[in-house]
């Protein structure tokens, strides 16, 4: 690939994971060049006024991650979201030009399959049935669940005498302490 340069990438259209999509819905395409301050400024001013209900989120490759970033920032201003996340493939093409074409190269082309996320934020109820449904609050419930099993199995590790404090104190007696044997007489 050192005799090669690329010259254009293109990404093949995809239909969206979504059906009976409302025709004015925000669809919000988040690149890895993205800035999510100008993204989130746009999106929660459309968001806040009464007239939008639905938003969409997109994005792919090394996206996904700012995508899923907006999309939680976006539920955490806004509360009782409903949100459907769909996760697929696009496929793009990438040309590579020879360098120097004198050499008797053809061009190339590459085909990928980018992995690629979309996740649908709505006001009103979604369907519930649907994959990957998430209903408003459901995040906090979640972790609020995890921090008490946690804590539980926590106090129970405590009463068994286990980690290492205890085990410390017995170790070294009062007079043996390093602090002791560095005071001056």
């Amino acid at each position: 690939m050192e005799n090669y340069q690329k010259s254009k990438t293109v990404e093949k259209p995809s239909p969206l994971p979504f059906t009976n999509l409302p025709s004015d819905i925000i669809e919000m395409k988040v690149k890895d060049g993205s800035k999510i301050r100008n993204l989130m400024g746009y999106a929660i001013g459309k968001m806040e006024s009464e007239a939008v209900r639905q938003v969409l989120f997109s994005g792919a490759g090394k996206a996904i991650s700012k995508t899923i970033t907006c999309v939680e920032i976006m539920k955490r201003r806004l509360q009782s979201l409903h949100q459907i996340t769909k996760v697929f493939f696009r496929q793009t093409e990438e040309i590579w030009e020879p360098i120097v074409p004198e050499a008797g190269l053809d061009s190339l082309t590459v085909k990928r399959n980018v992995p690629a996320i979309c996740v649908l934020l709505s006001k009103d109820p979604l369907d519930t049935q649907e994959p990957g449904y998430q209903a408003p609050g459901s995040f906090d419930a979640f972790w609020l669940e995890t921090l008490k099993s946690s804590e539980s199995q926590g106090q129970a590790k405590r009463k068994q005498g286990g980690g290492r404090g205890a085990a410390q104190a017995r170790k070294l007696p009062r007079s043996g302490r390093r602090e002791d044997s560095y005071k001056k007489p």
